[in-house]
């Protein structure tokens, strides 16, 4: 495999598997109720946290794994369960303010992980890493990470202008189904995570 198709294949695969188009309408249904400045804060630092978690997963991800011996399985698992938090919150949306801490905590969770850095993009990275040759191609692993938080961070930027054409009630109907989408995706990682399991608990 050349250069450009494995630049080409890191990219594509990390913005497809990241999937910004399902965070940001998250991002959008979970902070609609903050002010746009705080929404612009808590975009940037998700990001922020989110490449450096796939940037260090890039760099130390099989070793982690192997010394804490945690399986992909089992991070699947932790992930859905944490979407499945995530869900409900948004069946459940808060109308007052946020206070400092709970802006801290939409910012980590869900919107960093599991969502953006998740458990399918981490796994992703580190299987690229491992796919490289050279040192030039798992930097470029680096390039599809950059590409994957920029779609994701301008996405978001201008979310609410896409929104605003659904007014309160459109929003209100998105949030539910967007709800309901996560909680899925979120079941869907735990019974992954399960199936992957089972054969292990079985051969041991």
């Amino acid at each position: 495999m050349g250069l450009g198709e494995f630049a080409l294949l890191a990219i594509t695969s990390v913005i497809a598997v990241m999937n910004p188009t399902s965070t940001v309408a998250i991002y959008l249904a979970l902070a609609r109720e903050v002010n746009p400045k705080e929404r612009r804060r808590i975009a940037a630092k998700s990001m922020k946290i989110s490449f450096l978690v796939l940037a260090f997963f890039a760099f130390t991800g099989q070793l982690v794994f192997l010394i804490f011996h945690i399986t992909f399985a089992a991070f699947k698992i932790a992930g859905g369960i944490l979407l499945v938090t995530s869900a409900f919150r948004m069946l459940h949306p808060k109308q007052e303010q946020y206070s400092p801490e709970e802006l801290e905590d939409i910012a980590t969770i869900p919107l960093a992980f599991p969502l953006t850095a998740g458990p399918g993009t981490i796994t992703t990275v580190i299987l690229l890493v491992s796919e490289a040759n050279n040192l030039l191609e798992a930097s470029l692993v680096f390039v599809a990470i950059s590409a994957g938080i920029a779609v994701s961070y301008i996405g978001m930027i201008y979310a609410p202008k896409i929104f605003r054409f659904l007014h309160q009630e459109g929003l209100r109907v998105v949030t539910k189904l967007m709800s309901i989408i996560v909680l899925a995706i979120a079941v869907q990682f735990i019974i992954t995570g399960i199936t992957e399991t089972i054969p292990q608990i079985l051969n041991t």
